[in-house]
């Protein structure tokens, strides 16, 4: 293994610290190596499946009046918080009918008062007539006039009622258009691209602007149909980028559509995609390990601690301080590590860091690979 792929991981850094000096070698000291433990895990076999990052809102924003541009307020790549300004129509013309709009309603109020006094004057009228009956001053059609009159006045009240409702209407319809002539963000994104310009007039549900939501992507990938089957809401994965940095993943939704050429289903995942270092894209690439069986325990060891050789795998086993070599049967890679079919047992530590140099029955001076991790100085083998 070269210097600069061993400097490559937190575990080496630390054992180029703590290797033995060639002095320590020639005096017969032990060798310093990091050791992990064989354990039962809780394993499932997966297969790799390719997915790619995506927007749950990447949406064109439309304008809700027509009117002429006035103003465009953002560029391409600008990012905007919901409620910022998109682009602004042209409010002179919106605003004379916002106060044509409310002059009709003042007046609509007004005729609502005439009528209204119309109402009581006739019916006071027809009272007056009809309390006349029997005397020599009555006159039937003194009061049938008086009974038209004050229906007349009624009627006329209803109308000037309804003409108030549709002022009213108008008046609202010409607030929503004035204050939807300014364009503003529904949600927080990147703007992609500009669909108009100033001078350019655009009807209701013209775009204005293409905003992707960033605060909402996701991983979506197209999983075989037969493995779906390992798969539910809230299930844990783990997977990696195109550079190998490792990703939690969580099912968030398989949706219930299937690609009849491929014989496969999209599955939505979410992960914590803003704590990567690397800025993330709509479009990239992501692997995601997919179960290809239901979970079951079984004894693992790290991919670390095994090497190859012409009879098969082995492993340097610490046993009292000594480098003891093991023949294992490995069966299904799970991650990290090897299913274990036999030549260890639980409990036993296995090298994982300084075994390319080891021989058989050298001393050894182990850490344990999560202290070598924290760095804990109390639990790191000193040097003699």
């Amino acid at each position: 293994m070269s210097l600069s792929r061993l400097c490559a991981t937190p575990i080496a850094a630390l054992l180029l610290v703590l290797l033995p000096t060639s002095a320590a070698l020639a005096q017969g000291g032990p060798s310093l190596v990091v050791t992990e433990r064989v354990e039962t895990r809780t394993l499932a076999e997966t297969r790799p499946v390719f997915g790619e990052v995506v927007a749950r809102r990447d949406s064109a924003i439309a304008a809700r009046v027509a009117g002429i541009v006035d103003e465009v307020g953002v560029l391409v790549g600008d990012l905007v918080e919901p409620g910022d300004m998109l682009a602004v129509l042209d409010r002179q013309l919106i605003g004379i009918e916002l106060e044509q709009a409310e002059a009709g309603l003042a007046e609509a109020e007004a005729g609502i008062e005439v009528a209204q006094a119309r109402v009581v004057r006739t019916q006071d009228v027809f009272t007056r007539t009809d309390s006349l009956r029997g005397s020599a001053a009555f006159s039937e059609g003194r009061l049938e006039d008086t009974r038209g009159a004050f229906s007349e006045a009624r009627g006329q009240l209803a109308e000037a009622q309804a003409r108030l409702l549709n002022a009213q209407a108008a008046l609202e319809r010409a607030r929503y258009n004035f204050e939807r002539a300014e364009i503003t963000a529904p949600f927080r994104g990147v703007v992609l691209s500009v669909e108009t310009d100033p001078g350019q007039f655009i009807s209701v549900g013209n775009p204005v602007v293409r905003l992707l939501d960033v605060t909402t992507l996701e991983i979506e990938a197209n999983v075989p149909a037969q493995y779906i089957a390992g798969l539910s809401p809230d299930l844990s994965l783990s997977g990696e980028t195109e550079d190998g940095t490792p990703l939690d993943l969580t099912v968030r939704a398989i949706l219930p559509t299937e690609f009849a050429s491929t014989r496969t289903r999209p599955v939505r995942f979410v992960a914590d995609l803003q704590s990567l270092t690397r800025r993330v894209a709509v479009g990239q690439s992501i692997t995601v390990s997919v179960p290809t069986d239901a979970p079951r325990d079984a004894l693992s060891v790290p991919k670390d601690a095994l090497t190859q050789s012409a009879s098969g795998w082995s492993v340097f086993v610490d046993e009292e301080g000594v480098a003891t070599p093991r023949t294992v049967q490995v069966g299904v890679a799970m991650g990290d590590r090897f299913e274990v079919l036999g030549g260890l047992n639980e409990g036993d530590f296995v090298v994982v860091r300084g075994n390319e140099r080891l021989f058989p029955g050298q001393p050894i001076q182990a850490a344990n690979a999560d202290t070598a991790q924290s760095g804990s100085p109390s639990d790191t083998p000193s040097e003699n």
